[in-house]
């Protein structure tokens, strides 16, 4: 037997979300039938956002599902739900404190489900998205304590997007300094040496330094 409940889709569009992302999520609404408002948000206009403390998240958050809250609490909806799985640390992040505030719950965390087990369950249910890679917001990839320009998160995402069109998947372009700090999975690192002329060129346009983390991610 299945059970369902009337849900609403809310996109909360900033700069820190990659292009990729939004048209992702319209088509997964569209896929499981719900109906999706985007919400656009600067959050760039938010100084305690901005100035990118180690905390930064937790302002992020407070932000922009306090305005997702609102708009939801205007629409008839009394209750607001994220995407955490039990793989993701609540201890230790910071945004989880602004979802425990605003009493934003996380149906997957709270089960148990991991990581793992939502792709799997994902597949089964034939939701495109079971095998996309992580993506973390492009804030994540300057370092805390550098201050969050709308120029610098463009050009990430550029970076990114050149490097989405080379065939690389789940990997991070970092700012380091005025560098960009190339970061691959490990089956990807000799492609990545492979293409290393190819790389170069096309995040030069966007940053003046190009390294790449021999660690990998």
């Amino acid at each position: 037997m299945q059970y369902g409940a009337k849900v609403k889709a809310y996109y909360v569009k900033t700069a820190f979300q990659p292009e990729f992302e939004l048209h992702d999520a319209y088509k997964l609404a569209k896929q499981v039938g719900a109906d999706m408002t985007v919400l656009e948000m600067n959050v760039l206009s938010n100084e305690q956002v901005t100035a990118n403390p180690s905390n930064r998240c937790y302002y992020c958050k407070t932000a922009i599902f306090g305005a997702l809250q609102a708009q939801a609490f205007a629409d008839g909806y009394t209750l607001i739900i994220d995407g955490s799985n039990a793989s993701d640390d609540a201890g230790d992040r910071p945004g989880m404190k602004a979802l425990s505030e605003l009493s934003v719950r996380s149906p997957l965390r709270e089960s148990g489900l991991t990581k793992d087990e939502v792709r799997h369950l994902s597949k089964k249910a034939g939701l495109f998205t079971w095998d996309k890679p992580a993506y973390a917001c492009l804030a994540t990839r300057i370092p805390s304590g550098r201050a969050i320009t709308a120029e610098l998160l463009h050009s990430i995402e550029k970076a990114e997007d050149a490097l989405f069109s080379l065939g690389f998947t789940d990997f991070r372009v970092r700012v380091f300094n005025e560098a960009a700090k190339l970061q691959f999975p490990l089956e990807q690192m000799n492609e990545a040496l492979h293409k290393r002329d190819d790389i170069i060129q096309a995040i030069k346009p966007h940053f003046s330094m190009v390294l790449l983390d021999l660690e990998g991610r």
